[in-house]
């Protein structure tokens, strides 16, 4: 071979070192979907469901309907996905669709607000569950969860490798974990008279059961953000998106119907652990303790999914920003964004030790909620514009039923927002402020870059 030659490969090995590589497979990417969709909200909201629900039909429908506009949902993203196969999906659609100024607010969003607020809230349920088992002192949930989150977030720095194995790992503990809990509400079926009486709860409204349903299907876009890493990704993001939101959508309605079957819907209305309630019909009072594993393997799963694909937004606004260049580099040990990794761990750590350390899971979910919607309904709309804008892109997958499936996505997610905004309006304020922050920094690096091209 000729020195040229070798030079010209040790250039491109070293090319490829230091930008991702497709190494997730369709299995791979349906992990780190599921796992991050099915958190710990399938095991908090049913009874929040079932109160602002009329009967148990009423119940199973809301959770068909949340699957129904996942998927809506799911079509869209296929569309956006592999039309932009690239790393830091919002971003990517964003910056094209509105401006890069739009894209850098959003990745901004993301590393401030609704990625670190995620990772820290789904770490405090993790921390919660296992201070019932080992206390670890008056703040041993946020020892917990800061723990956590640096062990995981060294496991997805050490390699691509190690951190789609353990979410793998994770995903299959909890799906069947949820199989279980089916099982026992399938043999240990609610006989006539056996309910114990529940206190009677009026009926709420099904769009306030909505908000709980669709926050529980929250996640099933993640794929997205991992294109550059999915081995053929026109065949394969499409594949995943639909086959995840399916086998979610199944899991939600089966598990359902196992609390209804094993516990009636009145108690299921009025029970504070709903799981724990249909595990104790089999285990007894060891129900309570499996549960407990149950909700952090849960647990645990969503805060590793939400690490590796959060990274890789943090990674494609470094690359584009010159004020935050050092997220957009790819270690050439690791063959991962370390930098993003770190950034992002320690950013949730912060917000762990000041927003969570005084309500926790909830305070964090409110800081989080309207500043996601918002940029969720702005992705949404984008299809539209880059149909439009991009007439000449290739599309290898075009959404079913458009106009109306994107329109049926953007209102689902404007109805969120509002629902949001009404929720937690002082929180809302709190994560706009932030992200607005980002403007200076935008116009700074803006700035930079020109100065750059005339150089």
């Amino acid at each position: 071979m000729r020195a040229r030659d070798v030079a010209g490969t040790a250039e491109d090995q070293s090319s490829k070192a230091h930008r991702p590589g497709r190494q997730l497979g369709f299995f791979d990417a349906v992990c780190m979907m599921v796992g991050i969709v099915i958190g710990v909200g399938i095991y908090e909201s049913p009874p929040r469901v079932a109160a602002n629900v009329s009967d148990p039909t009423a119940l199973l429908m809301a959770w068909a309907l949340g699957g129904v506009l996942a998927f809506i949902g799911a079509l869209c993203y296929a569309e956006l996905a592999t039309a932009h196969p690239r790393s830091g999906g919002d971003y990517v659609y964003l910056s094209r669709a509105y401006g890069s100024w739009v894209g850098f607010l959003y990745g901004w969003a993301e590393l401030l607000v609704i990625r670190t607020g995620s990772i820290a809230a789904m770490s405090f349920v993790f921390s919660d569950y296992m201070t019932r088992i080992a206390p670890l002192g008056p703040r041993s949930s946020v020892v917990y969860a800061v723990w956590i989150v640096g062990l995981l977030s060294l496991v997805n720095v050490r390699g691509v490798r190690e951190g789609k194995w353990t979410q793998n790992a994770l995903t299959v503990s909890k799906v069947l974990g949820i199989s279980m809990i089916v099982l026992v509400g399938a043999l240990f079926a609610l006989t006539p008279g056996s309910s114990p009486s529940a206190p009677s709860i009026s009926s709420g409204s099904f769009p306030l059961a909505m908000i709980f349903v669709l926050w529980t299907y929250g996640g099933w876009h993640e794929n997205a953000y991992i294109a550059a890493e999915v081995k053929e990704p026109q065949r394969n993001i499409p594949r995943s998106l639909f086959f995840g939101t399916g086998l979610v959508t199944l899991m939600y309605l089966a598990i359902n119907w196992a609390f209804l079957r094993g516990l009636g819907f009145q108690q299921v209305r009025a029970s504070q652990a709903v799981a724990a309630d249909v595990l104790s019909l089999s285990f007894g009072s060891a129900g309570a303790h499996l549960m407990v594993i149950l909700v952090a393997v849960s647990a645990l799963g969503a805060v590793n999914g939400q690490i590796f694909t959060g990274a890789r937004i943090s990674y494609a606004l470094g690359q584009d920003h010159w004020v935050l260049s050092r997220l957009g580099t790819w270690s050439e040990r690791f063959g991962t964004p370390t930098w993003a990794l770190i950034t992002q761990a320690l950013i949730t750590m912060t917000l762990i030790v000041t927003i969570g350390s005084r309500d926790g899971f909830e305070a964090l979910v409110k800081y989080t909620a309207a500043v996601f919607w918002f940029f969720f309904l702005l992705t949404g709309i984008s299809l539209f514009i880059l149909r439009w804008k991009d007439r000449e892109q290739a599309r290898p997958y075009l959404v079913i039923g458009y106009p109306l499936t994107p329109l049926v996505f953007c209102m689902s997610s404007a109805y969120m927002l509002y629902g949001s905004l009404s929720y937690a309006p002082q929180e809302s304020l709190l994560g706009a402020a932030i992200v607005l922050v980002g403007l200076p920094l935008y116009w700074l690096s803006s700035a930079k870059n020109r100065e750059r091209r005339t150089a």
